[in-house]
Formats: structure tokens, C-alpha cells, sequence
């Protein structure tokens, strides 16, 4: 008589190498949700573009923007020999836009990063402790964000002084208080966690759980608000230098090229518009980019469990 087992084995299924396979970190999951989404893969192909373009221009195209200028050619239509025609000084427009990219990708990336470092450690520092510093840095803040962003760093540039260096400082002492009060907010939310409470009670010192419970924590909002507001920071840096306040001609920066070809808009609508769109594409790519970090970083964003 044959024994029939009481527990028979479990079939095999194809499920059954995924719970062999090792484990992915949430990077390596908000990779494949950013690469997924459309707006993710369109404004990364751009911001990619933009970045080679910035750091390619200056090796294969040498340039000196202060002699490079052919009266003889001066304000011609866009042709096979100047892709983007030229200005009222007979330069080529299509190689100055390309140069153009990398002064913008410069002050953008610089005051985005110093500006978010300062930001984060005192929202860190203020939702931390609280108290009379939490107070203290609250009001500083409040009074900062009662001046409109662009008035705000117009008066700092002009206190400072016209420039590249002056753009950049005043950008970003204006970019302050919008991240140091979305990182105070994630600090009060997630220092009376569980999880850190049990770090206070093993004796970790305040230091060790600012940098290795909430710091990490906040990493993911961090990322996603610098990339949004580089565009900002674009936009308002050409606005700086249409104004004469932020880079100095013949700096080849979008904002003084439209700057310079307000004269001429009537008759050269080129020497302003391809400039323009310059700015326009490259805030796109990183509206679009930053929006696909936001889903690809927080999931119940976009619908993914």
C-alpha cells in the first residue's frame, strides 16, 4: 500500500527567484520609477543635454567673448554659416548661446547647493531644539520672505554690486528661508519618532541623531526642492542680468543677450528669441525632471504601492 505524503512539496513558480534576489535600496527604486514616468525620462534627457553642452562648449569651441566681434556682420539673419544669425557687434549668436549655458548651469548649481546646505542645517538646528532658537531663526526668516524674492536680490546686487559673485550671494540668501522652513517642518515631524526617542535612550547624542536620523530622512525632500528650484533660479538670474545688476557685458549670459538685443527687436527678433528659448528650455527640463524625482521619491504620489 503506497503512502501518500501529508505535506506535499510546494510547486515551484516563477515568483520564486524574486525572493532570492537581492534586495534593491530606495535609489535604486526611485531610478526605476524616474526612468518610468514620462516627464521623468524628458526633463532627465534635457537636463543631460544641457549639463554636455555646458561642460562640452568651452573645449571644442574656444572662445573670448571681449574680441570677437565683425562690425561687417553685424545683425544678420540666421544663415548656414550663423546657425542663430548675429548681434548688433557681428558675433555669432548660436556660439554665445552656447556659452551662455554654462555661466547660467554655474550661478544655478552654486547658489542651489550653498543655499540648501545653509537651509537644511538651520531647519534642522531650529526644529530640533525649538525653543528660543527655534524662535529667534523663525522671525528672521518670516521678515526675509516679507520682501518679494526678485526686489529682495535686486537690493542685495545693488549693495553689493554688479556681477557674477554678487548674482550668486544674493540668490542665495534669497532661496533661505523657503528650505529652512520645509526642513524645520520634516525635523518637528520626525524627532519625536520612535525610532529616534529609542536613540535617545541608548545615549546617542543630539549631534548623532540629527546627522544619522534626520538628515537621511530629509535627504529625498532636499533633492527634489533643489532640482525644482533651479529654474527659478535660472529665470531670476537672467532677470538679474537684463537688468545690468547680474553678469556684465560681454559676458555671453541669456539674460544680457536679451538684454542687448531690446534695441533691435523689430528688426533682428532673433537676437532675443533664441536666448529666450535657451531659458525656456532649460527651466522646462528641470520643472520637468524635479517633478519626476517628486513621484519617483515619494510613491503615493503617483499611485505605486
Amino acid at each position: 500500500m503506497s503512502v501518500t505524503s501529508a505535506n506535499p512539496p510546494i510547486a515551484s513558480s516563477p515568483s520564486e527567484p524574486m525572493l532570492l534576489a537581492k534586495p534593491r535600496n530606495m535609489w535604486q527604486d526611485a531610478w526605476r520609477r524616474l526612468i518610468r514616468g514620462s516627464n521623468g525620462r524628458i526633463g532627465l534627457a534635457i537636463v543631460t543635454l544641457i549639463v554636455l553642452i555646458a561642460v562640452l562648449t568651452p573645449l571644442v569651441d574656444p572662445y573670448d567673448p571681449t574680441t570677437d566681434s565683425n562690425m561687417v556682420e553685424s545683425r544678420k539673419s540666421p544663415s548656414a554659416q550663423h546657425l542663430f544669425g548675429t548681434d548688433r557687434l557681428g558675433r555669432d549668436v548660436f556660439r554665445r548661446v552656447m556659452h551662455g549655458t554654462r555661466f547660467s548651469l554655474v550661478v544655478a548649481l552654486v547658489s542651489i547647493i550653498v543655499g540648501n546646505v545653509l537651509s537644511t542645517a538651520v531647519g534642522m538646528i531650529a526644529g530640533y531644539y525649538g525653543g528660543l532658537a527655534d524662535s529667534t531663526i523663525l522671525r528672521l526668516m518670516e521678515l526675509m520672505q516679507a520682501f518679494p524674492a526678485i526686489p529682495l536680490a535686486i537690493a542685495i546686487v545693488a549693495i553689493l554690486g554688479p556681477g557674477l559673485l554678487s548674482t550668486i550671494l544674493a540668490i542665495t540668501i534669497v532661496g533661505i528661508p523657503g528650505g529652512m522652513r520645509v526642513a524645520r517642518a520634516m525635523t518637528l515631524s520626525l524627532k519625536n519618532l520612535d525610532y529616534v526617542d529609542a536613540a535617545r535612550s541608548l545615549g546617542a547624542s543630539n549631534a548623532h541623531v540629527i546627522l544619522r536620523h534626520v538628515l537621511p530622512n530629509l535627504i529625498s525632500f532636499v533633492v527634489v526642492g533643489a532640482t525644482l528650484g533651479v529654474g527659478g533660479i535660472i529665470l531670476t538670474a537672467a532677470a538679474l542680468g537684463f537688468l545690468g545688476l547680474g553678469a556684465q557685458p560681454p559676458t555671453p549670459e541669456w539674460g544680457v543677450m536679451i538684454a542687448d538685443a531690446v534695441p533691435f527687436l523689430r528688426q533682428s527678433p532673433h537676437l532675443a528669441m533664441f536666448p529666450g528659448l535657451a531659458i525656456m528650455v532649460t527651466v522646462l527640463g528641470f520643472n520637468l525632471l524635479g517633478d519626476g524625482l517628486r513621484d519617483a521619491l515619494d510613491p503615493s504620489l503617483s499611485g505605486t504601492a
